[in-house]
Order: structure tokens, then C-alpha cells, then sequence
């Protein structure tokens, strides 16, 4: 049984990789670090291709060759991380998941110190790079989003998107990610019932290549953000959101009418040319789509979930049995 499987998501990392390959190696060739896991024995590093066009996958190919720890799943074109965490995850054998990003900001060396705190009974331990080596454009919105989330959710996480985590293999069965929704992994883990906390780990400034991530993850990151606040509230009773705004869309709507009825009648006002007559019956009638809405959500959400799918140019030194899932 493998202990520790640790899952890189890269995209055009070529440069990085020599690097990043030696100092995982370094870090778990220490024998007393699978002992700090507390299960199992043994390690895997599985490299997740997203679709480079540098040779990075190439690069992978040949270390397999000297490390047959390394596994390598590898993607037809980019998809991004959320997806090639998903395929990670469901090729990862060990009972303690380690991720890290590709580009060396993060530190190898911080593993032993994630995984001590996994084993005083959390399920999720989350890196906090609280000496961030990055620029203003990427540190004021990062604190700006994790302000948000912090907030929004009720998790006292101060990082809720760094790379660096640590999980047990039982929190990532029972994770669904799509979109963009690998940084609020720790809000789907805590509404799960798993407990998560967080440990202040080193960050080093990026050494190649520059950030994968343009303007455009900031409309992505808040559609997902409010994917999840829904989810994690609503997921398994959607009635409860729309069911409660119909019935007061409804009322609110019944009320104004009948107002312009009663007013009709008493005091002989005109009903024709008064727009709130047509206020009321626009609420009426949003009050109704909200129930039916909240009636096929219902209807929906008793269907099993599926996950995003996303196309495997080729795997390597996998697990037969775990390629062929991945590739179905």
C-alpha cells in the first residue's frame, strides 16, 4: 500500500521540472517521512500534463525511465488545474495526498510539516504562504479573494488557493470539482464534514517562465465562488432557496393586487393606467418560476452527480487498472 502520492499539475513547466523533480525526490527519499504519514509505505509523484506544448511530457517520459515512481497523465490539450487535480486525484493510490504546483514557488521541504499536522486528526492541512514572493497584481487580489471566501463560508483559512496541501485519501474520494472550483476545495472539504486547518509554509519568487493565470480567473473565480455558496448550502435542497423567494415573490405580488382590488372598490381609483398593478403581476409571475425552478432542481439533484471529462492524450507507468479508468 503506498503511502504518500504526491500529484504536480503542470502546464509549460519544462524548465522547472529538473528541479522540481530532484528536490520531490530529496524530500521523499527520507524514509521517516512515510513513517510521519502513519500508513503504508512507499511514495508516487504523478505529474498531470495540462496540454503542454513545450516538451514538458517529453521531459517526464525520460525521468520515468530513472525513478519508476514517477507517473506521468497526460492531457490532448489544456484544460486547467481544476481538471488536472480531478485526474490526479483519481489516479493517486496512496493514503495521503500531497499537492504542489509546478513552478518551484513552493517548497518540498514543507511536506514533513504538513503531514505532522494530518496526523493530529485532520483530514485536510492547507500550506499559508505568508511571506508571499509575488508581485502587487497577484498578492492584493489573492487577499482580497481569500477576504471573501473567508467570510462568505465561515472558514478561518487565510490562504484558501495555495498549492501546497495535504489530504486524506478518503477527503478526495469524496470530492466533485469542476470549473474553476480547486480553490475552494477546502470550503467543499469543511461542508463535507472534514476538518481542515491550515500551517504557514515557505514561497519562493518564481525562478521561469511566468503565471498561467490571466485578468480572466477573477470573473471565473467569483462564478465559482457563487457555484459553491450555492452548493455547499443548497446542493441537496435547492427547494429551500428558490421555494422561500417564489413564496415571497408570490405573496408580495398577491399583496399589491389585492391593494389595487381593494382600492378599486373603495375608493372608485382606476386600475388600468397604475403601474404597480403590473408590479404585482410581474412579482406573481416570478414567484412562480422561482417554485418551478426550485421543483426541477429538486428533480435534478437526485440524479448522481457527474464530473467534468476531459480527454487523456497518454498516461505512463500507471497502474493497468487505474489507466484504463482514466482514459474511459
Amino acid at each position: 500500500m503506498t503511502a504518500i502520492s504526491v500529484i504536480v499539475p503542470l502546464y509549460n513547466e519544462q524548465e522547472s521540472l529538473p528541479e522540481l523533480i530532484r528536490r520531490l525526490l530529496e524530500a521523499l527519499d527520507d524514509r521517516e517521512l512515510t513513517g510521519v504519514a502513519g500508513v503504508g509505505d512507499g511514495f508516487e509523484i504523478i505529474m498531470v500534463d495540462d496540454g503542454s506544448t513545450d516538451g514538458s511530457a517529453a521531459l517526464v517520459r525520460e525521468m520515468i525511465a530513472d525513478r519508476p515512481e514517477i507517473r506521468l497523465v497526460s492531457f490532448r490539450r489544456n484544460f486547467g488545474k481544476t481538471a488536472a487535480l480531478s485526474a490526479g486525484f483519481r489516479a493517486a493510490s496512496g493514503q495521503v495526498i500531497i499537492t504542489i504546483d509546478a513552478d518551484l514557488q513552493d517548497d518540498p521541504g514543507e511536506f514533513r510539516a504538513l503531514l505532522e499536522k494530518l496526523r493530529e486528526g485532520y483530514d485536510m492541512v492547507s500550506g499559508w504562504k505568508q511571506e508571499r514572493q509575488d508581485p502587487l497584481s497577484k498578492t492584493l487580489p489573492s487577499k482580497l479573494f481569500n477576504l471573501t471566501t473567508r467570510w462568505f463560508s465561515g472558514i478561518p483559512l487565510h490562504d484558501f488557493n495555495c498549492g501546497l496541501k495535504a489530504y486524506r485519501r478518503e477527503l478526495v474520494a469524496s470530492l466533485d470539482l469542476r470549473g474553476e472550483m480547486h480553490r475552494y476545495i477546502p470550503v467543499l472539504a469543511q461542508w463535507n464534514g472534514y476538518r481542515v486547518t491550515e500551517i504557514p509554509v515557505r514561497h519562493h519568487p518564481r525562478r521561469f517562465g511566468k503565471s498561467k493565470f490571466g485578468t480572466t480567473r477573477f470573473f471565473t473565480g467569483l462564478f465559482d465562488f457563487l457555484s459553491v455558496m450555492f452548493i455547499t448550502r443548497y446542493l441537496r435542497s435547492p427547494m429551500h432557496f428558490f421555494g422561500m423567494a417564489g413564496l415571497g415573490s408570490f405573496m408580495a405580488g398577491i399583496c399589491i393586487s389585492l391593494w389595487v382590488t381593494a382600492d378599486k372598490l373603495m375608493n372608485h381609483r382606476p386600475v388600468s393606467n397604475r403601474p404597480i398593478l403590473f408590479l404585482g403581476i410581474l412579482l406573481i409571475i416570478l414567484g412562480v418560476q422561482l417554485f418551478s425552478t426550485g421543483l426541477l432542481g429538486e428533480m435534478l439533484s437526485s440524479r448522481p452527480s457527474q464530473s467534468a471529462s476531459y480527454a487523456i492524450r497518454e498516461t505512463a507507468n500507471l497502474d493497468e487498472g487505474i489507466a484504463r479508468q482514466l482514459e474511459a
